[in-house]
């Protein structure tokens, strides 16, 4: 994957980050932390442009949390309370847990937008939950943006840095990455096991 990613980007300049960008969003196990790196070292030794480079990749991280806002749009929370009506029983969840969850992330929503778009792997899915709860979507569309250009600005300029060398960041995107899976792992589990025993409790 490594190579054809930094091929294609290769081959099409601006479209080809565009491309990687948009579906790295959506296809989640396309990094990133490959695409923006190497497309800042592709500035310094061809005609593309930092401040081009992070218009593109920006533009193609945005188009694809839309698509993903959509997705989340089309599943919404009346599907999932079907889902619960028919399911719920067997994996112990009520309609209430759902509009718990729904509430919160009206009440936060926005600001978990911002920040998880810095986060490995949760800065695609992210968007999906915001589309759910039927974020404002210009709002949505202002944090995601937000996230969006911090996130590429700092991988871009990396890659702008280290020339050559771009891919000796790769090591430490990969230990920022497991970190980041390890924490979001353990609160899964903490969750799980809060939300049993409430059950247990009930």
């Amino acid at each position: 994957m490594y190579e054809w990613v930094t091929n294609i980007m290769e081959q099409f300049g601006y479209l080809g980050i565009f491309f990687m960008m948009a579906l790295e969003n959506v296809f989640p196990p396309i990094p990133s932390e490959i695409v923006l790196p190497f497309s800042g070292f592709m500035t310094t030794n061809s005609e593309l442009t930092v401040t081009g480079v992070i218009i593109t990749a920006t533009s193609g991280s945005v188009l694809g949390a839309i698509i993903l806002y959509g997705i989340g749009l089309l599943i919404d929370v009346e599907r999932l309370e079907k889902i619960v009506d028919k399911w719920g029983h067997i994996i112990r969840i009520k309609k209430e847990d759902i509009h718990k969850a729904d509430s919160w992330f009206d009440k936060y929503g926005y600001w978990t937008v911002l920040f998880c778009r810095m986060i490995p792997l949760i800065r695609s899915l992210i968007s999906i939950p915001a589309g759910m709860s039927n974020m404002n979507f210009t709002l949505f569309l202002t944090f995601t943006l937000i996230g969006t250009l911090i996130w590429n600005i700092i991988l871009i300029m990396i890659g702008v840095t280290l020339g050559e060398n771009w891919d000796s960041i790769l090591g430490f995107m990969d230990m920022y990455s497991n970190i980041t899976y390890a924490v979001i792992a353990v609160a899964i589990v903490i969750f799980v096991i809060m939300f049993v025993r409430k059950r247990i409790r009930k």
